[in-house]
């Protein structure tokens, strides 16, 4: 079946307008004069919403404000509230100016007959793939209350995830940040003052001394291509990825980072498994959550592993066995999608390997801080290391052939 729009006139003559599914035009006809509608226009629905550039520079809309709307959805719904009086209800008090239009125009769509998951689906950047299937199967199920639950209960373990991994990171991030800062103030401002003053004493410099007032120099007279090499790197990069394969490779590299690379890939496993179950749980059949599940997990390596996967499923594998060639799976998780196959209670056992990823990624990120400082401090002490021996290396040799002479 199709959608159509139509533009009629009812018996009292008033002008009417709304959308309608049906096989052809002449289906939509017989409907309206059903309802007591005279037919003016028909024609394929085209959705009122449209991205353009403007929409670029528009706030997005957070993982917290998401997670207060499908919170506010689910208790608007679960007290009966109609779903057109809850979303004209929580767009007139959203503070986010593009959540605050795609529910306006979510709305509208409402008010014309089309069902809440077709007209997310228009506001892609607002709502997620997951999100909106998940609504869809409550719609269609007559189980929407139950649907904003189980999405509640996704979005803040993604949430929570999250938190953890910025907190674990922030300690490395802000040594590192502030080493950099350090190195261009010295390259800036206090390099240059002792290059001056070698330069006065007329002697042979020790090479470590050479080699800083060389990258001090280069810094201050070629910063303008400095600059623009880092320029030139980002977009080059950002060009590269576009490539599905060389966006599969660099998240690939990802995955290997000495220390981090296995908390992103548990994580991420984490949050496959867990989205897995939930779609499951809602009614989405298995290959479609597939699909659904390889854009949740946000990396295009571990996407194109499951996409094989429900390839597999299609032709006729069981999951257990496309789970395990897929290679991205810990025996134990294996163990745990086998039994939940043969006993029917495959949710359970997703929701079980979810827990057991998100255990182990809390314990790393507890110990990440312990692994990362002695890299760090060895990093720093070698900086410093450079630096001093080349700022008070002349001035030894020099105090040392003032002591000789004497």
């Amino acid at each position: 079946m199709a959608e159509y729009s139509y533009r009629g006139r009812d018996q009292s003559g008033n002008l009417v307008n709304g959308q309608l599914q049906a096989n052809d035009e002449n289906g939509v006809a017989e409907m309206l004069m059903r309802r007591g509608i005279t037919p003016l226009q028909i024609q394929t629905y085209t959705p009122g919403y449209s991205l353009d550039v403007g929409d670029w520079f528009k706030p997005r809309v957070g993982l917290n404000e998401l997670i207060i709307f499908v919170r506010q959805m689910h208790s608007l719904t679960k007290a009966g509230i109609p779903v057109l009086r809850a979303i004209e209800g929580l767009a007139e008090h959203a503070s986010n100016k593009t959540l605050r239009a795609a529910l306006v125009d979510i709305a509208d769509q409402l008010e014309r007959g089309r069902s809440m998951a077709k007209a997310m689906d228009d506001h892609k950047r607002v709502f997620p793939r997951l999100v909106i299937a998940i609504v869809h199967v409550g719609e269609n199920t007559g189980q929407l209350e139950q649907s904003f639950e189980q999405l509640v209960t996704y979005l803040e373990g993604e949430e929570e995830t999250r938190k953890r991994i910025k907190s674990a990171t922030r300690y490395p991030t802000f040594v590192i940040f502030t080493l950099l800062i350090a190195i261009v103030v010295l390259n800036i401002f206090v390099i240059p003052t002792f290059s001056s003053m070698f330069a006065s004493f007329q002697v042979e410099l020790p090479l470590s001394t050479r080699v800083l007032i060389g990258s001090s120099h280069f810094f201050t007279t070629y910063w303008w291509a400095m600059l623009a090499a880092v320029a030139a790197l980002v977009v080059g990069v950002k060009a590269w990825l576009k490539g599905d394969a060389a966006r599969q490779r660099w998240d690939y590299w990802k995955l290997k980072i000495p220390a981090v690379g296995s908390i992103l890939e548990r994580s991420m496993l984490a949050r496959f498994s867990r989205s897995f179950a939930i779609m499951l749980r809602a009614g989405v059949p298995l290959t479609q959550a597939l699909s659904l599940v390889a854009d949740a997990v946000d990396n295009a390596h571990m996407a194109a592993r499951i996409k094989q996967m429900r390839r597999s499923v299609e032709s006729g594998e069981t999951l257990f066995r496309v789970s395990k060639a897929s290679g991205l799976f810990t025996p134990l998780v294996l163990q745990m999608i086998a039994v939940g196959e043969d006993t029917g209670s495959l949710e359970d056992s997703l929701l079980d390997a979810a827990s057991y990823y998100e255990r182990e990624v809390d314990y790393d990120l507890k110990n990440l801080t312990s692994k990362l400082e002695p890299i760090l401090v060895v990093f720093v002490a070698a900086i410093v290391l450079v630096l001093a021996m080349g700022i008070f290396q002349p001035m030894w040799n020099m105090m040392s052939a003032y002591q000789g002479g004497m």
